[in-house]
């Protein structure tokens, strides 16, 4: 019996790589080609501090994970020597195959009613001030998860009433009515949802998404929360137009959307979606001004930005 499977069911109940991907019925075979050569401008800090261990410790306590990890972020080690975390709520299972990402596909488990306390636990032995939580898509429950974002932000409210909060949410896909009902009862501070991509790649990275969906989302939790800003993701690199992605920017500012992020797509394993191309620093200061001429009240545009990376700066209004 291997790690994925469990005494009740021959069946594996997680897969990643090429088990992950090679059932995808998408537009261009992921073929398990070699990865392409990094160029000089992608570089990630080794995760060998202390505090990186440390904190990989305080996580498997609590029995929690992080996004950071399950993703195989690059700024891990830079974000872990620092004391801050992604924290990736409802497991590590995600009931979608998205090609370009590294979290693991399978059924997941029922909710673990003790993590949210979990979580408060962790964030305050952590002595954060500034949070982000996401978590794996879980299109098997009636409300896509909401009601468990909202029992974490409760659970921190409750405990560390000073934290502020983002949330990095799914798609919330035809629950999108139920998920901002619910946080409505209890808002966090940023409400952050990624469109990924542009809509003519959402079928081959992006598979049970819609585009339109997706911006539907975040205009109506700003129409309901004025005061909550709402941001939004673009990784680069995967076939994309610099065309396309100026009118992506734009369909954002038309929905509302406050703050940006933008980064390069790097591929977890040859298994994953290949790198078409890296775009260069220049063209990421270049795309950050453009967007910042569109009207977005912060915007993180390099090689190496994530949607969570310095959230609590960009929260703050720096630039970086």
């Amino acid at each position: 019996m291997t790690e994925a499977q469990s005494p009740s069911d021959s069946k594996p109940r997680a897969s990643r790589g090429e088990a992950k991907t090679r059932p995808l019925k998408i537009p261009v075979r992921v073929e398990g080609a070699p990865m392409p050569r990094k160029p000089h401008w992608i570089r990630a800090q080794a995760p060998t501090d202390p505090k990186v261990l440390a904190l990989k410790k305080l996580i498997r306590e609590k029995q929690l994970h992080t996004v950071c990890e399950e993703a195989a972020c690059p700024n891990l080690g830079e974000c872990f020597a620092h004391g801050t975390a992604t924290f990736m709520i409802m497991g590590e299972l995600c009931t979608r195959r998205c090609p370009f990402c590294d979290v693991a596909h399978g059924r997941p488990d029922p909710l673990d009613p003790n993590e949210p306390e979990h979580l408060a636990d962790a964030i305050e032995q952590m002595g954060l001030n500034y949070v982000v939580i996401t978590s794996v898509d879980r299109d098997d429950l009636k409300d896509g998860g909401a009601a468990h974002f909202v029992d974490c932000v409760r659970a921190i409210r409750r405990r560390l009433p000073e934290v502020r909060i983002e949330v990095l949410t799914p798609d919330f896909r035809k629950r999108e009515a139920i998920a901002i009902d619910a946080f409505t009862e209890m808002a966090p501070d940023v409400f952050n949802h990624n469109l990924e991509t542009v809509p003519r790649l959402y079928r081959y990275a992006r598979p049970g998404a819609v585009y339109e969906g997706s911006l539907r989302l975040l205009k109506q939790v700003r129409a309901r929360l004025p005061q909550m800003p709402t941001k939004s993701g673009l990784m680069l690199g995967l076939g994309e137009t610099i065309d396309e992605v100026k009118q992506v920017l734009a369909d954002l500012r038309a929905h509302d959307v406050d703050m940006l992020t933008l980064g390069q797509y790097l591929q977890p394993s040859q298994y994953h979606l290949p790198v078409a191309r890296f775009v260069t620093p220049a063209e990421f200061d270049e795309l950050g001004d453009y967007a910042r001429g569109l009207g977005f009240s912060n915007v993180a545009s390099g090689p190496m930005v994530r949607s969570s990376y310095h959230a609590d700066r960009q929260a703050a209004g720096e630039s970086f």
